[in-house]
């Protein structure tokens, strides 16, 4: 076996463990390599990426329903042929297939993380959902999910082959596909069945989101409410003492008018008094030309 095929057939077994679990047997597979003096396959090892929970849900998924993923892949083959030749009937009844059966799948993915001891959020199921839509929607994408070792989520998003190789531990693996865990017993395709407790875990945690959220609302109601009210007083404040200011604007412009009058008073005064300077000083020299003439 090749060092390639060695490293795809350790990176199989690693995407296909539980999340927790990565760590250590990643840990355990590179010092295996070391041991058998493998340097490189040791390197490649150790740099594979823990998948992220979407991922690791999608992984699993193809794993344990490989022949479901494979009906689900070749009818969006059919959609993107059907969208080539503008089959707009056709289109529109695959694209409700589509639709169906991700929708489906993306709950089957959540029942296989519960039985595996991981639940999935809602955000976390909507990655899963988005995951499989790009799957049928890009053929490249299509193959990076049948790899089984995706490290992060797909978004139908236009983007490249080259991204779509990123979002695989082992870009060399596409074109491969995993081998099932075991065969995919059950219901067909579009009948896939609903987890009661998988419904009610749900709700579950949707009401506790839900009571998350009116709990911060109302804290933030709460905190509003208190701004209005300091701003009030403030507001009320700051009136009082304008209206306060007022007060005393106006008895200051009361006290300037009974002081202009004063002052005109005190004008008029000031002239009389020049005026009677004027004609004393008149007098005054007069009579100092009447006693010169005597001298």
């Amino acid at each position: 076996m090749g060092a390639d095929e060695r490293l795809l057939s350790l990176a199989g077994e690693l995407y296909g463990g539980l999340p927790a679990d990565f760590t250590p047997q990643r840990a355990a597979a590179e010092k295996a390599a070391k041991a058998d003096g493998d340097k490189d396959l040791a390197a490649a090892v150790k740099n594979l990426k823990k998948p992220s929970v979407g991922a690791w849900a999608v992984n699993l998924l193809v794993r344990r329903e490989t022949e479901q993923i494979d009906q689900v892949l070749t009818l969006a083959e059919s959609l993107r042929a059907a969208a080539a030749a503008l089959d707009g009937a056709e289109l529109r009844a695959l694209t409700k297939q589509r639709r169906q059966l991700t929708s489906a799948l993306s709950t089957r993915a959540r029942q296989l993380a519960l039985e595996h001891g991981n639940r999935l959020t809602q955000a976390v199921a909507d990655q899963v959902e988005g995951t499989l839509n790009a799957a049928m929607l890009d053929a490249g994408a299509a193959d990076a999910v049948r790899t089984g070792m995706l490290v992060t989520t797909l978004s139908a998003t236009g983007v490249d082959e080259q991204s779509w190789a990123s979002a695989v531990a082992v870009p060399e693996a596409l074109g491969t596909r995993i081998t099932p865990a075991e065969p995919a017993p059950g219901p067909a395709l579009h009948v896939v069945p609903e987890n009661k407790r998988l419904l009610r875990e749900t709700a579950e945690e949707a009401l506790s989101e839900a009571e998350a959220e009116v709990k911060a609302a109302t804290k933030a109601a709460a905190k509003a409410e208190k701004a209005v009210a300091d701003l009030q007083g403030k507001r009320f404040q700051l009136r009082s003492e304008i209206d306060e200011l007022q007060r005393r604007i106006d008895a200051l412009e009361n006290r300037i008018e009974g002081l202009d009058d004063d002052l005109e008073v005190a004008e008029q005064d000031h002239e009389d008094a020049l005026e009677t300077v004027g004609e004393a000083e008149t007098r005054r020299d007069s009579a100092q030309k009447a006693l010169d003439k005597l001298a």
